[in-house]
């Protein structure tokens, strides 16, 4: 995106053509409306960026198919004709770019060639034609009568809905704004503006008679009286009116021809070509062209300083919206948006078959030309107590995340808010954006702090690529994605046309047409690229973040993608991933009897199993949701959506242990409002309470080979997983599945039981004492064995006092112990595996208070 510098932003409007509201698509489903296409197709509009075109910032949707555009925008204070050939120039270099990108303007004009401070040239509105399908969706012809090449004026006018018409006519190409810009340069030139005050039925007349004439520019100057005005231009100015007025097209100019043409000679040596900026993930040296200022400190010494024109547009305009702005209200106050009364809209006289009459066509429908500014002075009235210095963080700085400003205590408190509250707070999200735009500019250099920071929350604006930094992408992305075969037929594609259009479809920009082609090419690349893997209901769900956030950045929606699968959904996707699905849910099935046992035992006693862990959190949570579980998610280990689902459940805890299989099954298919925040403050405190070894998965992701050059990637304590550490003879070892199903709490390992009773000498702990649960060990092996040996403060409940022959418990002073320490997670130390598994599931079974479950372990 563009810097803000003394651009404003601007908002214009216009109604999308409304569809029959009975008539269905040919899947069977309601059409989608026209104004969510053109929200679709705007998208793309927004990376286009260069200094000759206007930046497009943002599009919104609201009632009665109404679209709000916001862009950059100057005020229009004309030309001057001395700098025809100059203004020439600086047009036909923003047409050549867009050309390159599959764009035509075909509403060039006046009014949309913008003049900054400088005087330099940028075009407004030159995406109205994409993103309304050359005019297909809207009920407006696409350019200004007086502007129209005669090609265009040729074809008519099209709409879809007019029977009349057999076929679209093809779209206008570069050489109409050609024409475009010929005319717009003769009224520069001739000081006056051509074919006004007529007709416009006589205007397209007129632009079509001069097919006819060998001379069209002394044709045109001779018609509007200002013949010896064109006679008196220089020659290099004439030749160049007469090659863009040329009447075929086949003999007429593309920009790209012009701005090669001699005519231009003079002039392109003052021109610096434009160097389109380097991305954060590819194969080029971000840093190659890096110029730093003699002294840091001269950046923020003047008080005057307007800091908020050196950030981006988008950022502005993001910020602009948190401090209250509202473009419908802007508009309305600029009497742009006008309340029309309903009982006004009816006709006067209607049939029996629903014909109408009397009813004049409502105007409104048609395009509206005006843009309205909108005013940044409640923005920067919130920003004034913003110092300089917030502007410019230090990366390296130890005391604190936040810079000093004379805001700081108050910034300090809005950390301890609610992240719903921080997020819609202007000064607190201004500094993040700030804080998280350095560190990415820095990756993976500053890998470590940008998780460090993420940690507080990460700031919705730069969530893209925050999650695509936590996951580790790096690389030529874009390269590997287009080296993947997306287009040929693959079995699977069936199944994807079947799952996108229901996949989050309550969203507009995942339901437009545009947002269906992104989803279908990300996943059918997903498939193609990993042939082991098939394709498994479910996958449309997974892409759908990646893909909001990433929506104008398809490798990159694929590589965030690529990499979440193998960290948290290791072989999910195989074949026959039973045995992986019956693992994971078995190994949640005794998270929740640790954490929960009375809501383990009555799910046991009602035969539920619930799906909340990672794979049902996708399908039962809409976007916003998901966005914050999965900020906090990035951060932890593929052991971490086992809290999240444990906390998940814990908010319906009273509803699950007051129903039946029948009733839970219900409550899950249409799940009550879960409080995220909660959700996620809950989810972190089991993550750290849950010894490492005891979420263990052998078919999980194995362990990666660590790197030499990996640098700004070192790995903690709890975004490890347990198959990364170092195995030694006290590590954990797998178990079959059938051993692991019999077990009804979990097993952990001889070295998380040292470290949860604190007996290592080696170091530190590896947790602080807060973050874990009161133990007692229960040492179940024979008083012989207990002699010879034993961990420091376990207690010695010998297997064969508390289970007769028939492994039934005996009510005796043994069993009675373990009342005593009721509130503490009981650890079973046992040589004996089959005794152990006994004493764990009927201790387990009998417990009803929520005290964290039972652990078990081998010694």
């Amino acid at each position: 995106m563009k810097l803000l510098k003394d651009a404003q932003l601007g908002a214009s409007t216009f109604f999308a053509s409304p569809l029959p509201h009975d008539v269905c698509g040919s899947n069977g489903l309601p059409l989608t409306p026209n104004s969510i296409k053109i929200l679709g197709r705007f998208q793309i509009l927004k990376t286009i960026t260069h200094p000759r075109l206007c930046q497009y910032v943002d599009i919104s949707r609201g009632k009665h198919e109404r679209l709000i555009v916001v862009a950059e925008h100057y005020v229009w204070f004309g030309f001057s004709p001395e700098k025809v050939l100059q203004i020439a120039y600086e047009v036909l270099e923003g047409l050549e770019f867009m050309n390159k990108q599959g764009l035509v303007h075909r509403a060039l004009s006046t009014q949309n060639v913008l003049l900054d401070c400088k005087g330099n040239v940028n075009l407004a509105k030159f995406g109205l034609y994409h993103m309304t399908d050359h005019g297909a969706d809207v009920d407006f012809p696409i350019g200004y009568p007086s502007y129209l090449a005669p090609e265009v004026i040729a074809q008519g006018s099209f709409h879809p809905s007019d029977p009349s018409h057999d076929e679209a006519p093809l779209p206008s190409g570069p050489k109409s704004d050609v024409w475009s810009l010929g005319i717009l340069l003769f009224e520069l030139c001739a000081r006056r503006r051509l074919l006004q005050n007529i007709e416009i039925s006589e205007k397209l007349k007129f632009i079509l008679t001069l097919g006819c004439m060998d001379d069209i520019v002394t044709v045109l100057a001779e018609e509007h009286g200002c013949l010896d005005i064109i006679k008196e231009l220089p020659e290099n100015v004439l030749e160049l009116l007469k090659k863009c007025l040329t009447f075929l097209p086949s003999k007429r100019p593309t920009p790209a021809g012009l701005l090669g043409d001699p005519l231009f000679h003079g002039i392109s040596c003052l021109y610096t070509p434009f160097q389109k900026p380097v991305s954060l993930f590819s194969s080029s040296l971000r840093c190659a062209n890096l110029q730093l200022p003699d002294d840091i400190a001269d950046l923020c010494k003047d008080e005057n300083d307007d800091y908020l024109s050196e950030r981006g547009i988008d950022e502005v305009y993001h910020l602009w919206c948190l401090a209250g702005g509202d473009l419908e209200k802007e508009l309305t106050n600029k009497e742009i948006i006008r309340s029309k009364p309903p009982v006004c809209t009816l006709p006067n006289f209607v049939l029996e078959d629903g014909e109408s009459f009397g009813q004049g066509r409502d105007r409104s429908f048609l395009l509206d030309d005006t843009t309205v500014t909108l005013s940044l002075c409640q923005l920067r009235n919130r920003l004034k107590d913003v110092a300089g210095e917030a502007y410019f963080p230090l990366l390296e700085d130890q005391q604190s995340g936040l810079p000093q400003s004379n805001s700081s205590n108050e910034l300090s408190a809005t950390v301890m808010l609610p992240l719903i509250i921080r997020e819609r707070d202007t000064e607190y999200q201004l500094i993040r954006i700030i804080l998280f735009d350095r560190l990415l500019k820095a990756y993976p250099y500053k890998k470590n702090l940008v998780c460090k920071e993420a940690r507080v929350d990460i700031p919705p604006l730069v969530r893209g690529l925050a999650w695509a930094a936590l996951l580790g992408i790096e690389g030529d992305i874009q390269a590997k994605y287009d080296s993947i075969d997306k287009d040929t037929p693959i079995p699977t594609d069936r199944q994807i046309e079947v799952d996108i259009p229901r996949c989050h479809q309550y969203d507009e920009l995942l339901s437009s047409p545009e947002g269906h082609i992104k989803f279908r090419r990300v996943l059918k690349a997903w498939v193609v690229s990993h042939p082991d893997l098939v394709y498994w209901q479910g996958l449309d769900s997974l892409c759908a973040p990646f893909l909001y956030l990433n929506f104008n950045n398809e490798a990159l929606a694929y590589a965030c993608m690529s990499a979440f699968i193998p960290k948290y959904l290791y072989n999910f996707f195989l074949k026959d991933n039973s045995h992986v699905i019956q693992e994971y849910l078995t190994v949640f099935s005794q998270m929740i009897a640790f954490h929960d046992p009375e809501l383990s035992n009555h799910l046991n006693e009602i035969g539920f199993i619930p799906d909340v862990s990672y794979r049902g959190q996708k399908d039962v949570f809409p976007l916003h949701k998901i966005f914050h579980l999965w900020d906090t998610l990035l951060l932890g280990n593929s052991s971490f959506p086992f809290c999240i689902g444990v906390a998940i459940l814990q908010q319906l805890r009273d509803r699950l242990l007051a129903n039946g299989f029948n009733e839970c099954i219900l409550l899950f298919s249409d799940l009550p409002e879960i409080d995220i925040e909660r959700c996620v403050r809950e989810s972190i405190n089991l993550f750290c309470w849950t010894p490492k070894s005891a979420t263990y998965r052998q078919h999980a992701q194995p362990p990666k080979a660590s790197a030499d050059d990996s640098f700004g990637k070192a790995a903690t304590y709890f975004s490890s997983d347990y198959q990364d550490m170092a195995k030694t003879d006290l590590s954990r070892e797998p178990l079959a599945l059938a051993d692991l199903k019999a077990e009804f709490s979990p097993r952990i390992s001889a070295e998380d039981l040292i470290d949860l009773c604190e007996l290592s000498v080696a170091g530190p702990s590896k947790r602080n004492k807060g973050g874990k649960p009161k133990i007692i060990a229960v040492d179940i092996r024979s008083m012989e064995d207990f002699s010879r040996g034993h961990v420091s403060g376990s207690v010695n409940v010998p297997f064969n006092s508390v289970f007769n022959s028939d492994g039934e418990l005996v009510q005796c002073p043994a069993s009675g112990v373990l009342q005593n320490y009721r509130g503490r997670v009981i650890v079973i130390i046992s040589h004996a595996v089959k005794s152990a598994v006994m004493i764990v599931n009927d201790l387990a079974s009998r417990r009803e208070q929520s005290v964290l479950g039972l652990a078990e372990a081998n010694c």
